[in-house]
């Protein structure tokens, strides 16, 4: 039973966690919450990054959670610029790694995210070299490519994933010059698969972007700090004045994995392992976000994801949790992306090998359509491109499990809600 003398610790100030807190206080806990964010900004959003606010078509106050004072207002002990360093499960306390302090909790939920996985190569310590996760990045970034435009510059961007197709895009938009280097054969590859990430290829290139596929960076090249060119596994050389990794990122598990929570197998994309109910290995504590890897019994199989609607939902299934609720977790992994004058959205999971075929709806020529990743008739996820309103009977498609007509499910003249049982 929850009551007031109980506290509730947070480590992590994204989106997840401060969705917790704000979960915590509407369920009527009245309890202590502590909220812990090792960056000065108050939490907030991470898609304007790559968006909105990095095109400066949003203003820098549009991407946070909250109001500065709505934390004061409800009560919660919010911690900007502060780190934990230590959890102590038989004391039950975190640390705080700048003074030592200690703090005790009865729950604790860990929601640290994850980080940009680093180029592990000759040069990356050079000016122009940038990732894109924080607010600070986005700033940076933001005016690194509006002076590329200016002086006609060129960027370098290793990944062709979804933030290295949405910086890319943003850079365009500036008028810098762009050239993707991508191991894959497509963008996208391990995502969408070859069926549809020639799509987005076909979108860059007509815009200007230039594409090498098949290839990794092997050096970036300076002089006097700055950067010069980028040079590939294959001989290549491209000119550059910055360049931009994105490889991808990985969970933040240091806190958890030293304070010894069983972590998932990398195959499984790594993580702090979580039950339905989210909570970690140890009953009192538990993960949302980035960070987690729960089972996912619609597509039987754990899966840890990286995209804004898992934190912005997982952030309150931990804090019902944490209040004793019965509440499985079981949302379908959603996600979207704007580029350019294209707008979509991704609702399941199907890797490339997991399906039998690609089921399109509408016009992919004209980039109006859906597509479905179907397996035995089944549907196991849905991309919905310039086409809107359709998340939730794709959604339920998927849910559903039901054999569908390959032809209706191709036909848009047949609704989908007609094909959910």
């Amino acid at each position: 039973m929850v009551d007031a003398d109980q506290t509730f610790v947070i480590v992590g100030g994204g989106l997840g966690g401060a969705k917790a807190a704000e979960t915590l206080r509407a369920e009527g806990f009245t309890g202590r919450v502590i909220l812990i964010c090792d960056e000065r900004d108050h939490p907030y959003e991470r898609p304007p990054l790559s968006k909105g606010y990095l095109l400066g078509k949003e203003e820098r106050d549009s991407v946070f959670v909250h109001e500065p004072a709505w934390y004061a207002r409800n009560d919660i002990e919010l911690h900007l610029g502060q780190t934990v360093d230590a959890i102590d499960r038989t004391a039950k306390t975190v640390r705080f790694g700048d003074d030592g302090t200690l703090v005790h909790y009865d729950k604790l939920l860990i929601a640290t995210g994850a980080e940009p996985r680093r180029l592990d190569i000759p040069g990356t310590d050079l000016a122009g070299v940038h990732h894109l996760r924080r607010l600070a990045h986005a700033e940076r970034l933001k005016g690194v490519l509006a002076a590329l435009g200016r002086d006609n510059g060129h960027i370098v961007i290793a990944g062709a994933g979804w933030i290295g197709l949405e910086v890319a895009a943003a850079a365009r938009e500036y008028g810098a010059e762009v050239t993707v280097v991508e191991p894959e054969p497509t963008p996208l590859h391990s995502v969408l698969g070859p069926e549809l990430g020639g799509l987005f290829a076909d979108l860059h290139r007509e815009r200007g972007v230039r594409f090498h596929f098949g290839a990794k960076l092997t050096e970036i090249v300076g002089q006097d700090g700055m950067v010069l060119a980028a040079r590939t596994d294959d001989g290549e050389e491209h000119p550059a004045h910055d360049v931009l990794a994105a490889i991808g990122a990985a969970p933040r598990i240091a806190l958890a994995e030293a304070a010894g929570l069983e972590i998932a197998e990398r195959a499984y994309g790594g993580g702090i392992v979580v039950d339905e109910r989210l909570r970690t290995s140890d009953p009192d504590i538990y993960a949302a976000g980035d960070v987690a890897s729960f089972h996912h019994a619609l597509f039987g199989t754990r899966l840890r994801v990286e995209h804004w609607a898992n934190a912005l939902n997982g952030g309150p299934s931990a804090a019902r949790a944490m209040l004793g609720r019965d509440l499985a977790y079981d949302r379908v992994p959603y996600f979207f992306s704007d580029q350019y004058d294209l707008g979509m959205e991704y609702s399941g999971w199907a890797p490339p090998g997991s399906y039998d075929e690609v089921v399109i709806r509408g016009d992919a020529g004209k980039r109006e359509f859906i597509a479905f990743w179907v397996k035995e008739r089944r549907v196991l996820a849905g991309m919905n491109v310039n086409v809107w309103d359709v998340t939730e009977p794709v959604q339920q498609l998927i849910r559903s499990k039901t054999q569908v007509d390959t032809e209706a499910l191709a036909d848009p003249h047949v609704p989908l809600e007609n094909l959910v049982p």
